[in-house]
């Protein structure tokens, strides 16, 4: 059953408080209700006659209700209207978010946790998160900008992207702003498993049918989102380059967990994987309901 919630995890790190701020903003445009979640070990739930283990119980319990309050504070201060509730959860807290976001509108993370070492440029709950949430999973890197600017989609053609696109039009719609839809590639497309690429080709005949491709992409979503001014770009180059310099000054990067290439077994793509690491704005990985 679907909740009008959006999902947020915290551990009390800068990183995660910038997601907070995001979050509240989101459920602000979305009308939606902000869940704070914040996981700890199982064993804390337990119940124990031990003193010294009541003791320790307690004061983890309670560090763990600061983080909650201290993120619920932020949210409320961002988003007064929201509806925010928090709650401790046990266990890991990959696992956590990802079955507590079932149903849910969205679940967001910071690209850091407080346990990360700085010279990483993701977390493990991030990339856990984007990884395997059964919604579309938020990774912010910075706070909400002050001015609008562009939702920009990784588009390749594949039903993963047509996932991407129906979330980045929303997106785009809430926000009031163009919605960018960027296509890019580096040899013709393949028309099936298996298919041989061209050693030679015409640069300017590829990139009209690669064109095509986006349009083909695009065809039915304008018609649904009729006020979202869409920027068409095809851009010859490596995808994930493409997109990290594209996200640059965005508001949202969308991109789906996979895209038409890579293997089947995999649940996220080579694409999606890279702008996890290096995307230089809040970044939206949308599952393929499908998959």
């Amino acid at each position: 059953m679907a909740v009008n919630e959006i999902i947020i995890g915290v551990d009390g790190s800068a990183y995660s408080l910038r997601a907070v701020e995001w979050a509240a903003a989101e459920a602000e445009r979305r009308n939606a209700a902000l869940r704070i979640l914040h996981a700890i070990p199982s064993w804390l739930f337990e119940t124990s006659v031990e003193p010294r283990v009541r003791q320790v119980r307690e004061w983890m319990r309670n560090s763990g209700q600061e983080v909650i309050d201290e993120a619920a504070a932020k949210a409320r201060g961002r988003a007064p209207g929201v509806t925010v509730s928090g709650e401790l959860v046990p266990g890991g807290p990959s696992r956590a978010l990802v079955e507590a976001a079932e149903g849910a509108l969205m679940v967001v993370v910071g690209s850091h946790g407080a346990g990360s070492l700085t010279r990483l440029l993701l977390g493990s709950v991030a990339l856990q998160v984007a990884s395997h949430a059964p919604c579309p999973a938020v990774v912010v890197r910075q706070a909400e900008r002050d001015a609008a600017h562009d939702v920009v989609v990784g588009v390749d053609g594949s039903a993963g992207s047509q996932a991407a696109l129906g979330f980045g039009f929303e997106e785009a719609a809430l926000r009031k702003v163009r919605l960018r839809a960027v296509h890019a590639w580096t040899h013709p497309a393949s028309a099936g498993p298996g298919d041989m690429q061209p050693l030679v080709f015409d640069p300017d005949l590829v990139g009209a049918e690669e064109g095509r491709v986006l349009a083909e992409s695009l065809a039915g979503w304008q018609e649904r989102f009729p006020d979202v001014e869409v920027v068409r770009d095809v851009v010859r180059g490596r995808p994930s380059r493409v997109l990290t310099a594209a996200s640059s000054g965005a508001d949202l990067l969308v991109v789906g967990t996979r895209g038409r290439g890579g293997f089947a077994g995999l649940v996220l793509g080579s694409v999606s994987h890279a702008m996890l690491h290096h995307v230089r704005c809040p970044l939206a990985v949308v599952p393929n309901p499908h998959r």
